[in-house]
């Protein structure tokens, strides 16, 4: 199904991740073959115009390579339902963005013939263009079946990650931090802009955002080095 390294690509799911992930491999060279609709269309035809918005299952049909961008709780369900009425193509490869699951929720998939790859490109997407910049520094954790491991990273390279391996039974483990990471940081500037706010500062969210940003990126660092040797 692969021609010349260049595929079809079809995107179920239309919120914030699929159109972005979408028009990065669009701009490695790939064909964006169609999408879902989903939570802000309008949102997702700027950043990918001229996409025929169509159901999953013609999605399915068209596309070499299959982008399942949807909310954790769906996806186990999407991926079975899509399998019951025979949408999955022998050798067709279904890629999902999801960072608590591995492979394994795509195991009826893989039982028509399809082949599975889990890539979770590791920002927090806005849904525009800018993600595509974001997606330029960023990193993203790859699970993958040994045989086609280097499919999924190259993938992850043309979405302009670079590729970590994550092993199927550190997925939950890899969600969780994600998921510290992500929440914690915004819990804590949310009460810090709060409490600046009571007292009259104006702007909050700009006047710690020096102050933020350094502070993160000195924590970065410092998870970095590696351990002094004992």
């Amino acid at each position: 199904m692969v021609r010349d390294g260049r595929l079809g690509v079809g995107i179920i799911g239309a919120g914030r991740v699929g159109p972005v992930v979408g028009a990065a491999l669009a701009g490695a060279g790939h064909a964006v073959v169609g999408i879902t609709s989903g939570s802000d269309d309008e949102r997702a035809s700027a950043v990918l115009p001229d996409v025929p918005v169509l159901d999953a299952l013609e999605v399915v049909r068209r596309a070499e390579l299959v982008i399942l961008a949807v909310p954790s709780e769906q996806l186990p369900s999407l991926v079975s339902g899509i399998s019951e009425v025979g949408g999955w193509q022998i050798g067709q490869l279904v890629l999902h963005t999801d960072p608590a699951y591995g492979i394994e929720v795509l195991r009826p998939a893989a039982e028509r013939g399809a082949i599975p790859l889990a890539v979770h490109p590791a920002i927090t997407f806005t849904g525009t263009s800018i993600d595509l910049r974001q997606l330029q520094a960023g990193f993203a954790a790859v699970t993958a079946p040994a045989a086609v491991l280097p499919i999924a990273q190259a993938l992850a390279v043309e979405m302009g990650c670079e590729p970590v391996v994550i092993a199927e039974e550190d997925r939950p483990a890899y969600a969780d931090a994600i998921a510290t990471a992500t929440e914690f940081s915004r819990s804590i500037i949310g009460q810090s802009t709060a409490r600046l706010r009571e007292i009259g500062v104006e702007n909050p969210g700009g006047y710690l955002s020096a102050l933020v940003q350094s502070t993160v990126e000195r924590a970065l660092r410092e998870a970095s080095d590696e351990p002094p040797l004992i």
